[in-house]
């Protein structure tokens, strides 16, 4: 399917791969308002469609957004609330890096109404796109796996102290999708030793995973936040590591399949 917001791969497989934070366009108007830090694009969650492209091979939808998360972020809410209550965390339109470098040279930040163009203009297709397929292939099978897939560097003091696990598997504290499913891929995670593992930590799933997961209505969402250090250099120009994914991506697969393959 044919859009500049995202690039759509359709399968028939009862799983749908949506990478939301791995765009890297931003246009040129606001480029131009932007500081060195944004465009250095450090927040973008890099190459993870190369990382999943096997999931072509398993029959997943793959969605993809075009566009970084600077331009709007595609996990948040539309009304922009709080995923998590109390601790540091980017909005729907950020301000900030991860480092808390501002975004935008000053008296050049978005106001409500700019807010508001970039939500229908970027936020909404990518979401209307997403509701769209999971239909789809609600309409085919009895129940449907979301993978959200997201990358993030290994160390952010602003969201967590120290180092965070290599792969942080969110399912809304289990709400997102069915125990059975969780425990599948649990159990691919517990059966090896190269990464370390965690469920519902620090990252429990963003508005994709919480929103669109509905057991009760046979779909099952699934966050994965990796360190992307997994795969890829985390300082620039950012590169893909061949090495590194050529180690995770036969985890990653059998992770997919273990959660497709089960009956909830």
């Amino acid at each position: 399917m044919e859009s500049d917001i995202f690039a759509l791969t359709r399968g028939t497989a009862p799983l749908l791969v949506s990478v939301p934070h791995a765009g890297v366009h931003i246009p040129s108007a606001l480029e131009r308002r932007m500081t060195p830090a944004a465009l250095q694009r450090a927040d973008v969650d890099w190459h993870l469609p190369h990382l999943y492209g096997f999931a072509r091979a398993m029959g997943a939808t793959l969605l993809t957004a075009n566009y970084a998360r600077h331009v709007i972020d595609l996990n948040r809410p539309p009304q922009d609330e709080s995923l998590y209550p109390g601790q540091d965390v980017t909005g729907l339109l950020p301000m900030d890096t991860f480092r808390k470098e501002p975004l935008y040279l000053p008296g050049e930040a978005p106001d409500a109404v700019e807010r508001d163009e970039r939500r229908e203009r970027y936020w909404q297709p990518y979401h209307d796109a997403l509701r769209s397929e999971l239909d789809r292939l609600r309409g085919l099978h009895d129940h449907v796996v979301l993978w959200d897939a997201h990358s993030i560097c290994s160390v952010l003091p602003r969201f967590f102290e120290g180092r965070l696990p290599d792969l942080n598997l969110g399912t809304a504290d289990g709400h997102a999708c069915a125990p059975a499913l969780q425990a599948a891929v649990e159990a691919q995670m517990a059966a090896q030793s190269d990464y370390s593992h965690v469920s519902n930590g620090r990252f429990k799933g963003g508005w994709i995973t919480r929103h669109y997961g509905d057991p009760s209505r046979g779909v099952h969402a699934l966050q994965l936040e990796m360190c992307q250090c997994t795969y890829m250099d985390e300082t620039a120009p950012f590169a893909y590591r061949t090495d590194l994914a050529a180690r995770v991506q036969p985890l990653l697969q059998r992770m997919l399949a273990a959660v497709v393959e089960t009956r909830p």
